[in-house]
């Protein structure tokens, strides 16, 4: 029984439903914004703080398991303690984090903190979503998606472009200082604007459940990220881990399926549209924001960029972010089907382009499929989620809102991992097989004029020659990737078919 209940649209007037629109996409991008901010900043960090690449890379690595482990439990804090305490409990405490955050003076603290900043942050997102769906009618939900989609994405597509200037102005602590006044207006603003509700007279929460799911998801981030460093199965790290991983995830789901009250209600996976939604936004997140992370590394280490026109670059897609929202407001109207398939056109067209990429492409070209791949996200994301959510009941819809986020960040955690680890495998690869035709018996290398000043007789010849093959063996390795990425795209679109679109109101 229900001792507080969600306020629903008939409760807000129009000016009130805006300012709660403009306060959760307000703490959302926030919260966002910090999943990529710090990406551009590790080189600094690794030098300020004297760790190795290894060591700094928990950074990042903290600060998404964090996300993943707590994101989950939003339902259960919303039960316990009401949707506005959570909210303004994440928000104070995400303020705290990035400011103690931006004070660190070594690694270890800096960590800490991170997997603070994780974990505060990582409730608003699907609690803000929970609140909008719950504040607006369903003929309104597009639109209010459609705004607050953009703080969903916008957010972590400016990061780079924010932390690479502020870097290169200031330093990296100015990564996190930002963050803490810009948190402050939105904590007032929560303070201000959100309302009680969701609370439960005697909420429990499943520590077994909750437990076993937390250490299947760490585990499995962990495989990722350290894979590739320790040569996968050829270490007893990532084989214990494969281990943990798959006892905790068969215990996760034996107790889900046979406890009374588990910690995610297999109800919610009884809605077919709901089902679908989850995969693809497990998709979505995949697609949204690797080329943000392999993108900067490219464009500087092989083309040589400056950081200012790298972010000029980025914002390119953070511009055609801008228009595909804009769109999927207008065809608010259609077949939700028919936005998520020209989406998912789009952002498999840019990864066709990405493909193409060679040492040699102009930065008009970079540009241009930003754009389109921008477009195309912003598309996807207004009849994704009023797809996944038309037919949930609305008591399912704080705890079906954190399932939808936590695959969505999942998805791209993965697939970043996966990229990365294809683009240093293959470049090895092919690294070996280019220079064995280094060699003074092909005859190729004699011709006048085919090495210029390359030369096989000096030390300095040879290291010149080396250095160009292993720039084009990263770029094959960049296009493997890439085509990963196109592969990704299309293959999803038939599934989008079995999506329903008339349905009677869910009770």
């Amino acid at each position: 029984m229900t001792a507080t209940t969600i306020p629903t649209h008939e409760d807000f007037t129009p000016f009130q439903r805006a300012l709660v629109l403009i306060t959760v996409s307000s703490c959302t991008a926030l919260y966002a914004l910090t999943l990529t901010v710090v990406n551009v900043v590790l080189p600094q960090l690794q030098g300020a703080l004297s760790a190795t690449p290894d060591q700094v890379a928990w950074v990042v690595t903290l600060n998404i398991i964090a996300t993943a482990v707590v994101t989950p439990a939003t339902g259960w804090l919303v039960a316990r303690f009401g949707q506005r305490n959570v909210m303004i409990w994440a928000v104070a405490g995400f303020a705290a984090a990035s400011l103690m955050c931006a004070t660190a003076e070594t690694l270890g603290p800096l960590l800490v903190y991170r997997i603070l900043q994780g974990g505060f942050g990582a409730p608003t997102v699907p609690l803000s979503q929970a609140i909008l769906l719950a504040t607006y009618s369903k003929e309104q939900r597009a639109m209010a998606q459609g705004f607050f989609g953009m703080a969903v994405v916008l957010g972590p597509a400016l990061g780079p472009v924010l932390g690479g200037y502020l870097a290169e102005e200031y330093n990296w602590r100015w990564v996190f200082l930002f963050i803490v006044p810009l948190a402050l207006v939105a904590l007032v603003s929560t303070i201000l604007v959100i309302r009680d509700g969701g609370r439960e007279r005697t909420p429990r929460l499943d520590w077994t459940g909750f437990l076993t799911l937390s250490i299947a998801l760490t585990a499995m981030q962990l495989i990722m990220d350290r894979g590739e460093r320790l040569d996968w199965l050829e270490s007893g790290e990532i084989l214990s881990l494969i281990l943990v991983l798959c006892v905790s995830f068969y215990m996760f789901v034996a107790h889900t399926l046979t406890h009374e009250r588990p910690f995610i209600s297999p109800q919610l996976f009884l809605d077919r549209n709901y089902n679908l939604g989850l995969l693809v936004v497990f998709v979505y997140g995949m697609l949204n924001f690797t080329p943000i992370v392999l993108l900067p590394a490219l464009l500087q280490n092989l083309k040589g960029y400056p950081d200012s026109l790298i972010g000029l670059l980025l914002a390119m897609r953070g511009a055609g972010l801008v228009v595909g929202f804009f769109i999927a407001g207008r065809m608010g109207r259609f077949d939700p089907r028919v936005g998520l398939m020209i989406g998912l056109g789009l952002v498999g067209l840019s990864g066709v382009s990405l493909t193409a990429f060679d040492l040699n492409v102009p930065s008009d070209v970079v540009a241009w499929t930003g754009i389109v791949q921008g477009i195309g996200c912003g598309m996807m994301w207004v009849p994704l989620t009023v797809v996944t959510f038309a037919t949930l009941p609305e008591r399912l819809l704080p705890q079906g809102s954190a399932i939808f986020h936590l695959l969505r960040n999942f998805g791209t955690s993965i697939f970043v991992s996966l990229s990365v680890m294809l683009v240093t495998r293959t470049s090895k690869v092919n690294y070996s097989d280019m220079t064995g035709f280094v060699s003074p018996f092909n005859e190729t290398l004699r011709i006048p004029g085919v090495l210029g000043e390359w030369n096989l007789d000096t030390l300095r010849g040879l290291a010149a020659i080396g250095g160009e093959i292993e720039r084009q063996a990263r770029m094959i390795g960049y296009g493997n990737a890439f085509l990963l990425y196109t592969v990704v795209s299309f293959a999803i679109i038939p599934l989008l078919l079995l999506i329903r679109v008339k349905h009677e109101p869910a009770s």
